[in-house]
């Protein structure tokens, strides 16, 4: 069983922090050390992380996500679909102080960790979601969804672009296969709402390797039709759940009149 707070030790292997911390993370870059400690410690006892990726952290992981930050909006809400050990929900939270983000993971080891570090790491703009993104259909809306290696981009747009609000968008870190897996998902992208489609990179001049970004812009409905159903039965519901709760205090109320 996994209880109490992870050691945030520098974890055999870990190499110093780059310069290029600092400059991402600013006045955050000490809770920067501690979250890569984590990694490299709870993170691989649990399974999350793989020993063979201590050596490379700072630069295929923790920046790797961090330098989403640059082509992020400001101030928003942003859920971070399928977070795993954080990745780059996290790291996109330390760099962006200015973020509401949702850590949404189904698997409860995970979110175990995820409550465990964000304590550890102070972060009051940050809230852990135990759940499936299909799930929070209805319940969870944003401006910005992220995923890192979580699905192919089509089935990764069915989970991701209903969270969204109006015009909002999501951001999939992909790798080399960006380009391709855009172009093998535009149908797809078209029936759940998607307007605009594009791949940038992040971090040029910062990390060695930008990091390539699917950046799907959605319009007025986000999902397409059958999000847009189920957001209305939710709603539905929702209202139905109000009124039976006023109904019920109403007849408390006159019962008491009539005493």
């Amino acid at each position: 069983m996994e209880t109490g707070t992870p050691a945030a030790g520098d974890g055999e292997g870990l190499p110093e922090a780059p310069p290029a911390v600092r400059k991402v993370f600013g006045d955050r870059f000490d809770a920067a050390v501690r979250y890569a400690g984590l990694l490299a410690t709870a993170g691989v006892q649990r399974g999350l992380i793989g020993p063979r990726e201590v050596p490379r952290l700072w630069e295929r992981h923790v920046l790797n996500c961090a330098v989403l930050a640059e082509v992020l909006p400001e101030e928003g809400s942003l859920c971070d679909v399928g977070s795993g050990a954080g990745l780059p929900g996290i790291p996109v939270a330390l760099a962006r102080p200015d973020l509401s983000v949702t850590l949404l993971e189904p698997l409860l080891r995970r979110t175990t960790f995820l409550e465990e570090a964000v304590r550890e790491l102070g972060l009051a703009n940050v809230t852990v979601v135990r759940g499936r993104a299909e799930e929070m259909i209805g319940r969870l809306s944003v401006d910005v969804v992220t995923a890192r290696a979580v699905a192919p981009l089509d089935r990764l747009a069915g989970w991701g672009l209903p969270l969204l609000r109006p015009y909002g968008e999501m951001l999939a870190l992909k790798g080399d296969t960006a380009e391709q897996e855009l172009a093998e998902a535009r149908a797809a992208l078209t029936r759940l709402g998607a307007v605009e489609w594009s791949v940038v990179q992040a971090g040029a001049g910062t990390v060695e390797t930008p990091t390539h970004v699917v950046r799907v812009r959605v319009g007025e409905s986000p999902g397409g039709v059958r999000a847009a159903t189920r957001r209305a039965r939710a709603a539905r519901a929702g209202r139905g759940a109000s009124a039976g709760r006023g109904s019920t205090g109403g007849r408390s109320g006159g019962g008491k009149r009539r005493r």
